[in-house]
């Protein structure tokens, strides 16, 4: 997908399965630009940065599925739109050896002055400041256990996905405001496809990602 420039909405989704059920339930209207930012933490921050350079939107929504540490407080089908977003698997050791960038005292991003922005260590809020945390990973969780693990360090964490984190960096050096919503379709920890919703969780999404949209439009 090569997005025209001067966006003023951009819409990020991580994958061509997650935009091709988006497109086949009408979208999000002909005002926003969609646009893929690949699967993974590396690749949405790496391609985020290039299309706020490019772009140049306003505001950003990064838009898919995700899986719920919880599936009967938020079942499939669900969607949630995020308050803050946190990163798992950054800095030494692994599982209940693992040391993030807070205990070792290593920002992921040093403070600045101007724009006074505080440092980046395993955190970053968005301004939905009254939605859920979201978790993202570098691997999903590949069973019950290690859900388990992760939610005991992360204990507000409703979903688990593995994008929003480098999106929301690319987004805070670029001064750029970012919405988050994810549909549900699976448990997390949960790896047998056979159980999991994705086109419900993505028309979820859409429906609350389009009321999203139309409150900053308001406010804008």
């Amino acid at each position: 997908m090569n997005p025209p420039p001067n966006a003023e909405v951009l819409v990020l989704v991580p994958t061509a399965l997650e935009t091709a059920r988006l497109l086949d339930l009408g979208g999000l209207g002909a005002e926003v630009v969609v646009a893929e930012c690949g699967f993974g933490p590396i690749a949405a921050g790496a391609r985020t940065a290039e299309l706020l350079a490019r772009l140049k939107p306003t505001r950003v929504l990064l838009f898919g599925i995700a899986g719920a540490y919880d599936i009967e407080r938020d079942p499939l089908g669900s969607a949630l739109e995020f308050g803050a977003v946190a990163v798992t698997g950054v800095g030494v050791g692994y599982g209940a050896n693992h040391l993030p960038p807070p205990a070792l005292g290593f920002p992921q991003w040093p403070a600045a002055e101007a724009p006074a922005r505080p440092a980046v260590f395993d955190r970053l809020e968005l301004d939905f400041r009254d939605g859920p945390l979201l978790l993202t990973t570098c691997a999903a969780s590949a069973n019950e256990a290690e859900a388990r693990e992760r939610i005991s360090r992360f204990p507000e964490a409703r979903a688990e996905d593995m994008e929003g984190f480098a999106v929301a960096l690319a987004c805070s050096l670029a001064g750029v405001r970012l919405s988050i919503v994810r549909g549900i379709s699976n448990g997390v920890g949960d790896r047998a496809r056979e159980r999991w919703s994705i086109p419900r969780a993505i028309s979820g999404a859409r429906a609350l990602a389009l009321r999203v949209l139309a409150r900053e439009a308001s406010t804008s």
